[in-house]
């Protein structure tokens, strides 16, 4: 009752439905083909897709979306099909493949091109001149301002306004390009950074773009690039041209996919379109970040805050890197103080650095709530991919299977379920409906988590699903079926209903345990070697053994334990399928339990028949048995007949040997000639020997 609560609150004030969420093979969904982007001639190997199929999958999985099916076609393209229709961020997920690098920032400004601020501007009637810099603290030196002015051709208000408005980018940090207003111990995102591993500066650059240049090595010290004294590589007039024309507020520009050189200076924008960067060449690669989840924030005396947060960790070689990093960029003004975290050419974040990261944690904290700091979170993790990939299509498919093969594989199972219910009727009578109830609690409380799972965790019923279901359904009558059939062999015993329904359940759970604990680690196994649709068989069939457990324990165990004490079951009636008769129960056994008697005339052919098959396993033939059986009805018929005999036996032998006593007595007295004194001695000794034989026919009667 409290689950269907739950779920009818879910429904009235929530997204949950009252039908599960069906899946690809059923309900059709979106189909999403990626390419990879490489250079002419280069290979791409099985490893590489695979890898990068995995990723895929992971990241799908981390939005809550299952049934997803995730494939390669032929030796290059990857195909993401989806169920149903899934959110932007799960598509923008799929869509963004490139790797994952973190680089040093030079510039931050204004996402938009020189030619619209300067339109807008002249639109609002400002002058070219009016926002003078010598305010701004951008970072720049005179001579670095009037040099990006004359390759500009205008003054650096833009860049001020871009700094006032630069955010992290993709809604995750806010501010990261900071204010020229606020100081670094003020800025929006703050890092206590992290750990990480490089296992060589040549790996660090991995699918950012070329790899021309000087190759960078473990030990290359960090940083490899600073803006300040590294101006003349990114002060550039190609640089400077691709930023000022450069358009960050159009989403054309931010579908990302490019491969950007690993070893120079590059431009992009923020992923939420809100800033426009210069980034320096590539510092660490997303393959040294071992880890990255969402929380909340500590404070300065490490209690935690109500502030999300991105908490990030590195490995081995990159915590190294990391340290050389924080330790040059901490304490600079904005936006020297920065680094970026770039996926598929898009900046995720870019936050100052407040300290020297030396263990190898690291913490972003900023202006963004709890869901966009998972978002964040799940793109670091997520994010590095061997290759990249360019959306090549992506389009509406139909149900592989349709909604006909649901009606039929449900239709299947309710012929199987009605077969269950039909058989069951017939082998145990009355009882029979102690079965169906319980199959009819397990299926509705089946449904009931179905409902649950899919409107909290998305999960998806496919075809697999089904007949997963179908078959825990069926597994689940088997725990009835061993359960009935022990009370019924203590009942054959000489047991009562009562004590039988005890010991019964005392012996059945331990198989019932034996056979659930195979079926789940069956299913446990299957749903972590399987993917896809697999997966969903496994799920729904672990789902009913633990459903199964529940119901034969806290269901159809206390029912039977009531219906024992009633009369209609306790005193054996023929339809409550635990009539002796019909169980072919021994007269002897259940006389001495129940104190009932079963004469022949009164057992039903079939007990009959049980009983012939006992007797011929035993040996016995039917003579012997009738023989034995009249033999204990003149047995019992003359018994008090036979005590009377016995009685006046006894007493007639007391009687004889009181007179050879005298016999034996006068003949040793005297008075008698010798052969007369033999022959009362002979005479004496019959006497004694008849005596003996009567008592022992007396026994034997009593026998």
């Amino acid at each position: 009752m409290a689950l269907a609560a739950i779920i009818a609150g879910g429904v009235i004030w929530s997204n949950a439905t009252t039908t599960p969420k069906l899946a690809l093979d059923l309900e059709g969904g979106t189909s999403i083909i990626l390419e990879p982007q490489v250079s002419e001639g280069t290979d791409i190997s099985k490893e590489q897709l695979d890898q990068a199929v995995a990723i895929i999958r992971q990241r799908v999985d981390s939005t809550g979306v299952s049934e997803a099916e995730i494939t390669t076609q032929g030796d290059r393209n990857i195909v993401v099909n989806l169920p149903g229709n899934p959110d932007e961020e799960t598509r923008n997920l799929v869509r963004s493949s490139a790797q994952l690098v973190f680089r040093r920032v030079a510039l931050v400004g204004d996402p938009r091109s020189q030619e619209q601020i300067q339109k807008e501007q002249e639109k609002s009637g400002e002058s070219g001149d009016s926002g003078d810099s010598s305010g701004s603290d951008d970072g720049l030196s005179d001579e670095e301002r009037k040099r990006l002015e004359d390759l500009t051709g205008a003054d650096s208000k833009g860049d001020g306004q871009g700094e006032e408005q630069a955010p992290s980018g993709g809604g995750d940090a806010v501010n990261a390009g900071g204010s020229t207003e606020k100081q670094a111990d003020e800025a929006p995102e703050q890092t206590k950074t992290s750990e990480s591993e490089s296992k060589d500066a040549e790996k660090s650059g991995e699918g950012s773009g070329s790899s021309e240049g000087t190759k960078v090595t473990d030990s290359t010290p960090r940083p490899l690039f600073d803006p300040e004294k590294d101006s003349s590589e990114w002060q550039t007039e190609g640089i400077i041209k691709e930023y000022t024309e450069l358009d960050c507020t159009n989403k054309k520009n931010r579908t990302g996919g490019e491969q950007q050189p690993s070893d120079k200076p590059v431009v992009s924008c923020s992923q939420d379109g809100q800033a426009k960067y210069i980034l320096g060449p590539v510092e660490l690669s997303g393959d040294h970040l071992a880890d990255a989840n969402a929380g909340y924030a500590s404070g300065a005396n490490g209690v935690q805050t109500n502030n999300p947060a991105v908490n990030l960790s590195f490995d081995a070689t990159g915590r190294e890197i990391f340290k050389q990093i924080t330790s040059d960029i901490t304490g600079k003004q904005q936006p020297y103080n920065q680094f970026a975290i770039e996926l598929d050419g898009l900046v995720l974040s870019a936050p100052s650095s407040n300290a020297v990261i030396t263990d190898g944690n690291a913490q972003i904290t900023g202006d963004f709530s709890l869901d966009e700091a998972q978002t964040l979170a799940n793109q670091l993790k997520n994010g590095s991919l061997p290759l990249s990939f360019q959306v090549q299509s992506e389009d509406q498919i139909s149900p592989t299977l349709g909604s006909n093969y649901l009606k039929i594989g449900l239709l299947t199972g309710l012929v199987g379920l009605i077969l269950v219910v039909v058989y069951s009727l017939l082998q145990y009578r009355v009882l029979g409906l102690v079965t169906v109830s319980s199959l009819v609690v397990a299926g509705v409380l089946t449904y009931l988590l179905l409902l649950l799972a899919s409107w909290r965790y998305g999960y998806r019923l496919s075809l697999a699903g089904v007949a997963g279901i179908i078959i825990g359904i069926g597994m689940a009558a088997d725990s009835f079926i061993v359960y009935f059939e022990r009370v019924r062999d203590e009942l054959r015993s000489g047991r009562n209903l009562l004590s039988a329904v005890e010991v019964g359940w005392d012996r059945a759970k331990r198989t019932i345990y034996a056979s659930k604990a195979v079926n789940m680690l069956a299913a446990v196994i299957l749903y972590i070697l399987a993917v896809g649709s697999v997966r969903g068989f496994a799920f729904t069939l672990g789902l009913t053994v633990i459903i199964d457990v529940l119901i034969v324990f806290l269901f159809t165990h206390p029912m039977l334990q009531v219906l024992a004490r009633t009369k209609f079951f306790g005193e054996g009636h023929p339809l409550s399928g635990m009539d002796p008769r019909l169980l072919g129960v021994k007269p002897a056994a259940y006389r001495g339990a129940l104190n009932l008697s079963i004469d022949d005339q009164d057992k039903t052919p079939e007990a009959k028949r049980r009983e012939k098959a006992r007797m011929r396993k035993a040996g016995m033939t039917a003579e012997d048995t009738s023989g034995t059986t009249a033999a204990a009805t003149a047995a019992a018929e003359s018994e008090e007949s036979t005590t009377t005999s016995t009685t006046d036996k006894a007493e007639s032998g007391k009687s004889k040997a009181a007179k050879s006593k005298s016999a034996k007595t006068a003949a040793s007295t005297g008075g008698m000639t010798i052969a007369e004194r033999k022959a009362a001695a002979r005479r004496a000794e019959e006497e004694d020997a008849a005596e003996d034989s009567a008592a022992q026919d007396g026994k034997e009667a009593d026998k």
